[in-house]
C-alpha cells in the first residue's frame, strides 16, 4: 500500500522544469531558440510562396520540398511557444491532455518529416537512375498518395503511444518533468507502473519509422553514387551531385541528432541532464532553421527565384 502513498494518481498537470542545472540561465537559452525560430518560419515560409507561384517549381521534388517546409513550421511551433514560456514567462505547467497532444504533435510530425525524406531520397533515386522513367513513375497522383501514406503512416503509429499512457499509467512518482517540453520517454519514466510495454512499443515506433527511413535512405544514396559515378562526363557527374547536396546534409542533421536524442533517454545515464535536453530541444529546431537555407543554397532554381523577389522588392 505503501506505492499509493507515494504516488499521485491520475495527476491533472505536468510541471516541465525546462533544462536541469540550467535553470538560472534559461532566459538566456531561449533568445537562440526564438531567433532559430523565426529564422526558420521565414525561411519555409519564403520557400513555400516561392514553390506556390512558380509553376516551373511544380514538379515532385519541389512539392516534397515545400511538404517538409510545411512540417519543420508545424513541428517548431509545436514546441517553441510553450518552451518560451518556461524559459522567459516562468510558466512551467502543463495540463495533463495538453502534455500528451504536444507529445502527438512532435513525435508525428518528427515521422511525417523522416517519411518525406525518404520520399525526396528515392526520388532523387529515380531522376539520377532512370531519368526517362521519371515523369512517369512520380506522377502528380502519386505524390499526393505519398503525401496522404506519409502522414498517415506517422499519425497510426504514434497514436498508441497516448493510448498506453493514458490507459495503463495511472500512478506517478513525480509530475515534475526534466525536459523543456513533452517528450514520450520523459514522461514515461515519471510512472509508479511496469512502464516495459510503453517501452517496448516506443523502440518500435522508432525503428520501424526512422530505423527503416534510414536504411531505404541510405540504399537509394548508395545506388545514387554508383550511378553518378558510371556517368562518362565531369560535369554531368557533378550536376548529378550537386542536386544531392542538399538533400544529403539534411538527411545527416536530422538523425545525427535525432538518434542521439533517442537514445540518450534510454541509455544515456552517464550524459548530464543539461546536454541531453539542449541536443534534444536543439534536434527539433535545427532542421526547421536549417533546411530552407540548405535547398536555398544548393538549388539553383530556388536561388534564382529567391534573387528575384529580393531584386523587385529592392527596384520598388
Amino acid at each position: 500500500m505503501s506505492i499509493y502513498n507515494t504516488t499521485v494518481f491520475m495527476p491533472s498537470e505536468f510541471t516541465r522544469i525546462g533544462i536541469p542545472g540550467l535553470e538560472s540561465v534559461q532566459c538566456w537559452v531561449g533568445i537562440p531558440f526564438c531567433a532559430m525560430y523565426l529564422m526558420a518560419m521565414i525561411g519555409n515560409s519564403l520557400l513555400l510562396i516561392i514553390i506556390k507561384s512558380e509553376h516551373s517549381l511544380h514538379q515532385p521534388m519541389y512539392i516534397f520540398l515545400g511538404m517538409l517546409g510545411v512540417t519543420d513550421i508545424a513541428l517548431s511551433t509545436s514546441i517553441v511557444a510553450k518552451m518560451l514560456g518556461i524559459f522567459w514567462f516562468h510558466v512551467p505547467e502543463i495540463h495533463f491532455d495538453c502534455c500528451l497532444l504536444q507529445m502527438w504533435l512532435i513525435h508525428t510530425f518528427q515521422g511525417i518529416e523522416s517519411g518525406i525524406l525518404l520520399t525526396m531520397a528515392l526520388d532523387r533515386y529515380v531522376a539520377i537512375c532512370y531519368p526517362l522513367r521519371h515523369a512517369a513513375i512520380f506522377s502528380h497522383q502519386l505524390v499526393t498518395q505519398i503525401a496522404a501514406m506519409v502522414t498517415l503512416r506517422a499519425t497510426i503509429l504514434v497514436t498508441p503511444c497516448l493510448i498506453l499512457i493514458k490507459i495503463r499509467l495511472q500512478f506517478y512518482h513525480t509530475t515534475v518533468i526534466s525536459h523543456s517540453y513533452c517528450e514520450h520517454m520523459a514522461v514515461v519514466k515519471l510512472a509508479a507502473e511496469n512502464i516495459r510495454v510503453n517501452k517496448i512499443y516506443g523502440l518500435f515506433v522508432a525503428f520501424t519509422v526512422a530505423g527503416l527511413d534510414i536504411v531505404l535512405i541510405t540504399l537509394s544514396y548508395i545506388q545514387v553514387f554508383i550511378t553518378v559515378f558510371r556517368l562518362p562526363q565531369k560535369e554531368a557527374r557533378l550536376k548529378a551531385f550537386n542536386t544531392c547536396v542538399a538533400h544529403i546534409c539534411v538527411f545527416l542533421q536530422f538523425y545525427s541528432l535525432g538518434f542521439f536524442s533517442f537514445f540518450a533517454h534510454r541509455f544515456g545515464s552517464h550524459i548530464p541532464p543539461y546536454i541531453h535536453i539542449l541536443f534534444s530541444s536543439t534536434y527539433l529546431l535545427v532542421p526547421p532553421f536549417l533546411n530552407p537555407l540548405a535547398y536555398g543554397a544548393k538549388t539553383k532554381q530556388i536561388r534564382v527565384h529567391m534573387v528575384k523577389i529580393f531584386s523587385s522588392k529592392n527596384l520598388l
